[in-house]
């Protein structure tokens, strides 16, 4: 591994340490009454650190390792591969993943949705995940992420994993929750309309009807 790929690594376990240390004191006190400063001092780090790797104290709850996962995954599939069957693929991969942090997930996400400061990040995060799943299927399809049809799928993507995220705290965390995504793109035929997608005019996006 190079020297960045090193550093870049000691990072990603410092966040996660931090992390780890932050939520188990928004459980054991509440979000609230949990500051930086103690937080630093439980992952044994300056304020000025904790600063370097998160910019609020909602970041250290919003933050998480999936979304490289996902385009890594993705970044190895098959060029020709329908787009349902290459993110279907990457939800398999990620299932392994959430199923090993699955309490850390759980408590994040439950937190996200009760602490009214992280209930409105967490929209302009949904906002986030929309342009990422559309630059994925763009780069699948040979449209722009501007695209009308690929803005709107993509938005599909995005509320169907929301709902099954609450779905899956509403079962108290039990089962898959990306089998839950799964379901929920079936509800909406998402996957066939994503499969349906043809290149489209590049840098521009195309009309409602195609």
């Amino acid at each position: 591994m190079s020297p960045a790929g090193l550093r870049e690594r000691k990072k990603q376990k410092t966040r996660e340490a931090i992390q780890n240390e932050a939520m188990r004191l928004f459980l054991a006190q509440g979000y609230e009454e949990t500051t930086i400063e103690q937080i630093a001092d439980a992952a044994d780090i300056s304020p000025s650190t904790f600063f370097n790797y998160f910019p609020t104290k909602e970041d250290v709850v919003l933050f998480d390792r999936y979304d490289p996962m996902l385009l890594s995954m993705l970044a190895h599939r098959p060029a020709d591969e329908p787009v349902s069957a290459s993110l279907r693929f990457a939800l398999q991969g990620l299932d392994i993943a959430l199923e090993q942090d699955r309490d850390m997930i759980f408590a994040r996400a439950k937190l996200a949705m009760e602490t009214p400061d992280l209930r409105a990040r967490f929209w302009e995060e949904l906002e986030k995940a929309r342009e990422l799943i559309a630059g994925v299927v763009a780069a699948r399809t040979g449209r722009s992420p501007h695209d009308y049809e690929v803005r709107v799928l993509s938005m599909v993507v995005v509320t169907a994993a929301f709902e099954a995220n609450l779905e899956w705290l509403r079962n108290d965390g039990r089962g898959s929750l990306m089998k839950l995504v799964d379901r929920a793109m079936n509800v909406t035929g998402a996957w066939e309309h994503l499969d349906a997608l043809g290149p489209g005019p590049s840098g521009r996006g195309s009309s409602p009807a195609g």
